[in-house]
């Protein structure tokens, strides 16, 4: 059997259903800056276990993710911004045997910043790629992606003996190859900084998750010229809006129609 000594915040906050744009299903998962201003989420692909969307990022504004467990019991979620883990900074694969906040049934909870201590995060805030918090540690192998990894409690009931107590092991990756890739379209991608420091009180709590994620929420931000270019939001004209049909006219004046 594995306990992990798993974060509980202090502070769980309390948002209604429907009030901001969430993806996921086990949990709901969205991105609110301290303007009080939700990120816009556009669908990508989605299965059972794997909700992926984009969503635009506006450069130099703090922001929080937040989680709300659908589910009856409580959840691990392992929160990983640009690739690395929220509470202990390092390279995040997702798995179960990392650091994770724990929600109780039902609850909404929040993630700030990057934790340095047990009443301490530094802050989340939208910038340039090369200046985030991941690129400081010569990754950006998964640069632009907020990930929330859900792992149901383990149910308590007996089991038999000599389970095995150690998560299965990152996959093997080239990370020098990945970087090169990535240095090309560095400078205009979006990426996570490492803001204020801010009081935020948690503590250790114990908890067995299961072996494999219920659902694996995945949200990639970007400049809104990036989705522009990746035609993932139109912006021929702003959000969409229909042409008009004087305003919008700048040609000249065509032949008069053929008449039979």
């Amino acid at each position: 059997m594995k306990i992990l000594l798993s974060l509980l915040a202090a502070c769980v906050i309390a948002i209604p259903s429907g009030a901001f744009a969430t993806a996921g299903s086990a949990v709901e998962v969205g991105i609110v800056t301290d303007g009080g201003r939700t990120l816009p989420l556009y669908p990508h692909t989605s299965s059972r276990a794997v909700k992926k969307v984009y969503a635009e990022a506006v450069k130099g504004d703090h922001y929080r993710i937040v989680v709300r467990n659908n589910l009856n019991r409580r959840i691990g979620v392992v929160v990983a911004v640009d690739g690395r883990n929220i509470i202990s900074g390092q390279k995040s694969w997702l798995g179960n045997g990392e650091r994770m906040y724990v929600l109780d049934p039902h609850a909404v909870n929040e993630y700030s910043g990057w934790r340095t201590g047990r009443d301490r995060v530094n802050r989340f805030f939208f910038t340039d790629a090369p200046a985030s918090y991941a690129a400081a540690f010569g990754d950006q192998s998964a640069m632009g992606v907020i990930a929330v990894a859900v792992y149901p409690e383990v149910h308590r009931v007996e089991r038999p003996p000599d389970l095995s107590t150690t998560a299965p092991g990152p996959r093997p990756q080239a990370d020098a190859e990945a970087k090169a890739s990535a240095r090309g379209e560095a400078s205009q991608s979006a990426g996570t900084g490492y803001g204020r420091e801010e009081y935020s009180p948690s503590r250790q709590v114990s908890f067995e998750p299961e072996r494999r994620a219920v659902e694996t929420v995945l949200i990639k931000y970007e400049w809104r010229e990036t989705l522009c270019r990746m035609n993932v939001i139109s912006c021929s004209r702003p959000y969409g809006q229909p042409p008009n049909r004087l305003w919008d006219h700048y040609g000249y004046a065509p032949p008069p129609p053929v008449r039979p």
